[in-house]
């Protein structure tokens, strides 16, 4: 029972997984270096993070895709909001070590540090959001794709704990700034999680406030 509420809390924080539109045509990235390089310049001028989003569940279960919408927030360093608002209401906050849930019923209070899932967990969304996950070729062998308008990374777990979850992890990147627009996760066969980042702005003020329970 508490290994499956893990699980289930991991899928609700692996915000940032992108689809490839099918319209794009996506090619081999010839230049790595440039996209990482690029990456990191954006990742370094980037204090703050705010968008909306629209997540999409699709189980093979299921005849419809769940759909959900919401706000997402970050602040250097590690200060995650994510923050659900339709069709219901459900709140995860990650700040200083600890993980905070908050839905219409229950309050509940997680230590990162105490519980190593949790503590990958955390690993996992930071990397995304600073793209240095893409680096870490122990953990995962990345493909690097392009279209006109994005850069493609393709993530595959190493580690066999981490395929029992996710088989596969798309990360979208927009060219013009090298921001995540979306993140796909493959769970297996035809499951899959996607997230798409609209009404996206970087660098506003958000208050340190937003990450308090």
């Amino acid at each position: 029972m508490k290994r499956t509420k893990y699980i289930a809390l991991f899928y609700l924080l692996l915000w940032f997984v992108p689809t490839a539109n099918a319209q794009e045509k996506f090619v081999q990235l010839a230049d790595t270096r440039n996209f990482m390089s690029g990456l990191e310049k954006m990742s370094a001028l980037t204090n703050t993070i705010e968008s909306d989003f629209v997540q999409e569940k699709n189980l093979s279960v299921l005849a419809e895709k769940i759909i959900s919408k919401g706000h997402f927030r970050f602040r250097r360093e590690n200060n995650i909001r994510w923050e659900y608002t339709q069709p219901y209401k459900y709140l995860i906050i990650i700040s200083n070590g600890q993980l905070y849930t908050r839905d219409e019923r229950n309050r509940k209070v997680y230590d990162i540090e105490s519980n190593r899932m949790f503590s990958e967990m955390n690993r996992f969304i930071g990397g995304c959001i600073r793209g240095d996950i893409l680096k870490d070729e122990e953990q995962y062998s990345t493909e690097f794709m392009e279209s006109a308008d994005h850069y493609l990374v393709k993530l595959v777990p190493r580690n066999d704990k981490m395929r029992q979850m996710l088989n596969e992890v798309h990360i979208m990147f927009d060219k013009k700034d090298f921001s995540v627009t979306s993140i796909r996760m493959v769970e297996s066969g035809e499951d899959y999680t996607k997230i798409d980042f609209v009404n996206k702005k970087l660098n506003t003020d958000i208050p340190l406030e937003k990450f308090s329970f």
